[in-house]
This record gives C-alpha cells, sequence and structure tokens, in this order.
C-alpha cells in the first residue's frame, strides 16, 4: 500500500514539475512579447523624459540657468527617474529575469494606467478582482455545456438513425460561429427587442441591497453569455461524443454483457460510459481552456468584469504588467487543468499506470 502511494506521489511530483516548467518558460516568452524584445524601454524612456522636460521647464525658477545648467538639470532627473522605474539595467538578462522571478510568484507590482474598482494600482489586486468573475461565468457555462452534452449524447446513441439523431447531427454546424456572434444575436434579440434581459454587465446599478437580490441581479446578468457559450458548443458536443458512445456500444465486452442478462442502464453505465469518459474529459477539457482564452472578445461584448475583458483593456491602454499578470493566470489555469486530468484519469481508466504501478 505505502509503496503504490509513495509511486503516486512520485508520479504526481513529476507532473507537478513538468507543467511548472512549462508555465516558467512560457511566462518568460509572454514578457520578452509583452516587452516587445525590450522595445518598451525605449518607448518609457521616451515618456519619462517628456514627463521631466515638462515639469523641469515648467519651474519658473530654472528659467534663468544657463542652457548648460538647464541641459545638467535635466539629465540629472532624467536618470533618477529611469533608475526609478528600474531602466537602469538591461532588459536581457536582469530585468527579464527579475519580471520572470516576479511572475511565477504572482508579485506583478503595479500597474502602469489601470487601477482596481478599489482604487488600488496593485497587479495582484486588479487580477483578484476580475479572476472571481471569470471563474463563475465560465465555471457555470462549462458545467452546464458538459452534463447537458453527456445526457443528450447518451439518449442520441440510444436512438441512433432516428429523426431526433439525424436533426441533432445535422445541426452540428450551428456550433461553428463563435461565442461572441452569438452574444451579438441574443443581445439584440432579448435585450433590444424583447427587452426582457440585460444587455450585459455583472450586476444591476445600483446594486440590490439584500443577498438573494443581489444573487438574482447577477444570475439574470449571466444568462446571455452562459446561453451564447450554451448554443456555440453543444451541437459539436453532441455529435462528438454521441461518435463516442456508439463506438464503444459496438465492442464485444458489451455484447457479451448483454448476454448475460444486465439491465441496459448497468451497460451504460458500467461498459459505456466509462471508458468513454477519460477521451470525452480531455476533450472538453482543451475546449474549456479555448474558452477561457478566447473570453476576451465575449466578456467584452457582455461588458462583463472578467479577465477577459481586463486583458483587452491592459491591451488597450499598453499596461504591461497588466498582461503579463493576466497570461501568468492563464498559464497556472491551464497547468491545474492538465494535472487534475491526470487524477481523472486514475480515477477513471483501470489501464492507466502511476508511476510505474500497474493498476490491478
Amino acid at each position: 500500500m505505502w509503496d503504490n502511494i509513495r509511486r503516486i506521489v512520485s508520479y504526481f511530483s513529476a507532473r507537478a514539475v513538468l507543467l511548472l516548467t512549462t508555465v516558467v518558460v512560457a511566462v518568460y516568452l509572454i514578457i520578452i512579447i509583452a516587452n516587445m524584445g525590450g522595445y518598451m524601454d525605449k518607448i518609457k524612456e521616451s515618456e519619462i523624459m517628456e514627463q521631466v522636460y515638462n515639469t523641469v521647464r515648467g519651474n519658473p525658477a530654472l528659467q534663468r540657468l544657463s542652457p548648460s545648467e538647464l541641459r545638467a538639470i535635466l539629465d540629472k532627473e532624467i536618470e533618477i527617474a529611469k533608475r526609478r522605474a528600474g531602466l537602469d539595467k538591461p532588459f536581457f538578462p536582469w530585468r527579464s529575469l527579475e519580471y520572470l522571478a516576479r511572475g511565477i510568484t504572482l508579485n506583478f507590482g503595479r500597474a502602469e494606467r489601470m487601477i482596481s474598482d478599489s482604487g488600488s494600482n496593485q497587479v495582484r489586486l486588479i487580477l483578484l478582482e476580475r479572476l472571481p468573475h471569470t471563474l463563475l461565468l465560465w465555471g457555470v457555462a462549462d458545467l452546464l455545456v458538459f452534463f447537458t452534452s453527456v445526457f443528450l449524447a447518451l439518449a442520441l446513441s440510444r436512438r441512433y438513425g432516428s429523426l431526433v439523431d439525424r436533426v441533432a447531427v445535422a445541426l452540428a454546424p450551428a456550433s461553428t460561429p463563435p461565442i461572441w456572434f452569438y452574444g451579438i444575436l441574443f443581445i439584440l434579440l432579448f435585450a433590444s427587442v424583447l427587452r426582457v434581459l440585460p444587455y450585459g454587465g455583472f450586476v444591476d446599478a445600483p446594486p440590490p441591497k439584500t443577498t438573494i437580490g443581489y444573487a438574482l441581479s447577477v444570475i439574470k446578468h449571466m444568462v446571455l453569455p452562459v446561453l451564447s457559450v450554451f448554443i456555440a458548443i453543444i451541437f459539436s458536443s453532441l455529435y462528438s461524443w454521441r461518435t463516442f458512445f456508439l463506438i464503444y456500444s459496438s465492442e464485444d465486452y458489451v455484447e457479451m454483457a448483454k448476454a448475460k442478462g444486465l439491465s441496459s442502464r448497468t451497460i451504460e453505465r458500467r461498459y459505456i460510459l466509462r471508458p468513454t469518459l477519460p477521451p470525452i474529459i480531455t476533450s472538453f477539457a482543451l475546449m474549456m481552456i479555448s474558452l477561457w482564452m478566447g473570453g476576451i472578445v465575449t466578456e467584452t461584448v457582455f461588458s462583463w468584469p472578467g479577465l477577459g475583458r481586463m486583458l483587452y483593456e491592459a491591451i488597450q491602454q499598453v499596461d504591461t504588467p497588466v498582461i503579463v499578470g493576466a497570461n501568468v493566470i492563464y498559464g497556472y489555469l491551464l497547468a491545474i487543468t492538465v494535472l487534475l486530468l491526470d487524477f481523472i484519469y486514475a480515477a477513471l481508466d483501470p489501464r492507466v499506470r502511476l508511476g510505474g504501478a500497474r493498476r490491478s
């Protein structure tokens, strides 16, 4: 027993180290790209020079100085400002590695232009304010899509070739348009024409004072974005997962189970659903990650105050620390998702080996 536990711990520790290494490399590449390979230093130096020029030249006491004395003061103030901004050291390798260490430890420093709702310019606080909104929206949408798809795909596999099955297959191309396309369509229909749902946002303004009223307001604002995600994904998921179920339902061991007289529900649960769950969960997890990364446009369309909209605003304002911080959070979410997949495989598939241990 202890030997198996040691092997499992060793396996997942190795997996965690590998994923952390991948995150470190990805974060470093993000830092280089966000800083344009160090070109952002020149932009920041130009901004510093402009600010110092305006400050020094706007001081009447310095207007009596000679050009050489004024130039010496300007150069001194520029050097002090550059040192304060950390631009006195080269971007490669020193400052890029400092940014990497701070990014891995989630110490992103101060934002250059953005502030949190509480008025702080700490990137960590800005991210922590937006992260729960993103997890709430996409968590609800993903769980709704997953359980609905599994239930309906199983039902369709039982009715292969029926009218309902053919209609579901015919609707698979409806998942081609992106989520934001359905978002705009639903906003026009339910918010603009029918006026039964809000255009966007997180809660009514002013927010309800009671807890129940606040929760109902949030749910009301979630309906359209969740519905957009659901419609944009459900038909393709039904088509692919129904195919998985059909493939496994024709295996020999399923026919053997039928010959033994097992009920259809037992056969479906033990011999069809369980072996298909690992590939289904894999495809669902990868889909979920792509949804998070594609949430920038969706959250912006619905004015949802999550990481996606925050990243869009940071890109518009060229706020490098916030851009790096948001991508680091996405990287950690990706690594955690992949690590959880290993646990799920171990729980669902008895053929999986952990650390060299053969499951019996």
